[in-house]
């Protein structure tokens, strides 16, 4: 058997940074072999500038969305992004296809290994068909009206069991999943909760403030999106609640959820999160109902900076999330709402609005954490023995800064 041995300034390993000393050994193939100091690792050794790393898991894309790469003028606020991704659809299937290979292939050359996808049609099976990237699809369902909620759930499921016949891993690969809290009944809520193998779901949170004041009061921007679908809201009835503590008991605490976006989620909600994982108890949950603490939920919370930026010029409070012991993992989201599907370039927007968050920490974020996140942890994520995890070079970077680095696929 053929072996590679890799050495850089540092080595980063899905779990901790190690220094120019570790030598990374992997095969032809990339499947990791061992890690082993520079004494013991003997001759042909490749000598690199930076940091080794395993591969980006990307937490949010939206693939089939890529031909709007351009198209979607920015810092609009949420109604009016949505309401132009909807109105775009003049695209022919030759386009489209081209714009999914295109962004694809990208993503590989990012250093992109694993991606969380958002499906609405099977625009993207053909491309993932090929096996280029690992995959979690995410067949995603909307209808606010609980009158459409069957008919709306079918159409997902029709959509699924395509998915599920053409794409597979040795994993399970798809499930079916709400768009966000303003867009989906508690019926429907009850159906994709409740649908067999779905034990890994998404969700777009809090996005907005809007969200907050629609599902709270029923009132605010958000109406003027149901008005311009000529959507009757009349049936609607304010929760008084802010929306993540409203939604959240419609998923059992036994599903592995990802929750993206964030922009404006504070600390009475994840408060919210603690009280409903403890409302349980011991029994059910194996957790102690005392001293609880959000990192042993299966919540992840997944930020997306730069679609933040250019939708409405806003973060998530970074800061509370970590204070709060929050599983954080990254994502991209689409073109119609990034200039680049790039995981690198999120970490950099994050460092540079949080410059006190460490190297390794946004590393793990966007590798070991996905990973878990997409319950892909087995095969990507850290360098460990058997894993086929993607080796990355990071280059003009360090323990310190990613600032002004550049990612180079190595395998």
């Amino acid at each position: 058997m053929a072996y590679r041995k890799f050495k850089a300034d540092f080595l980063f390993t899905g779990r901790e940074m190690l220094d120019g000393n570790a030598v990374l050994v992997t095969d032809e193939n990339g499947i990791v072999q061992t890690i082993l100091s520079l004494q013991e690792a003997g001759d042909d050794i490749e000598i690199l500038n930076g940091i080794i790393s395993p591969g980006f898991v990307n937490c949010h894309c939206h693939l089939e969305l890529s031909h709007l790469k351009g198209i979607i003028p920015e810092k609009t606020g949420l109604v009016d992004f949505l309401l132009s991704v909807i109105k775009q659809r003049n695209f022919s299937a030759d386009i489209i296809q081209q714009s999914i290979a295109d962004a694809e292939k990208r993503m590989i050359e990012n250093g992109i290994v694993a991606v969380s996808d958002i499906c609405n049609t099977t625009d993207t099976l053909s491309q993932k068909s090929q096996g280029n990237l690992y995959y979690h699809n995410f067949i995603e369902t909307i209808g606010f009206p609980e009158t459409v909620a069957e008919q709306r759930f079918q159409s997902s499921v029709e959509i699924f069991n395509q998915f599920a016949q053409q794409y597979s891993l040795p994993i399970e690969s798809n499930s079916i999943v709400p768009h966000a809290p303003y867009s989906v009944s508690k019926k429907l809520f009850g159906l994709i909760a409740n649908f067999p193998g779905n034990h890994v779901l998404t969700i777009h949170n809090q996005e907005s403030e809007e969200e907050n004041r629609f599902i709270k009061s029923g009132d605010g921007d958000l109406t003027r999106l149901y008005k311009s679908l000529g959507l009757d809201i009349s049936f609607y009835k304010p929760t008084g609640k802010r929306s993540l503590e409203n939604y959240l008991p419609n998923f059992y605490r036994n599903q592995s959820l990802i929750l993206v976006h964030n922009v404006a989620t504070n600390e009475e909600d994840l408060k919210a999160v603690g009280n409903w994982q403890l409302a349980i108890g011991s029994s059910e949950s194996g957790l102690p109902t005392g001293n609880y603490k959000l990192e042993t939920t299966n919540l992840f919370f997944c930020l997306c900076p730069n679609a933040n930026l250019y939708i409405s010029q806003k973060l998530p409070d970074i800061d509370l999330l970590i204070k709060q012991n929050c599983k954080m993992v990254v994502g991209t989201d689409s073109l119609a709402s990034n200039h680049q599907l790039n995981i690198l370039e999120e970490l950099k927007t994050i460092q540079q609005n949080f410059p006190h968050i460490e190297t390794k920490t946004l590393l793990r974020w966007a590798t070991l954490n996905g990973a878990y996140a997409l319950q892909l942890n087995d095969v990507v994520g850290s360098f460990e023995k058997g894993k086929q995890a993607g080796v990355l070079l990071i280059e003009n970077a360090d323990n310190k800064s990613l600032i002004s680095s550049r990612a180079k696929r190595i395998i």
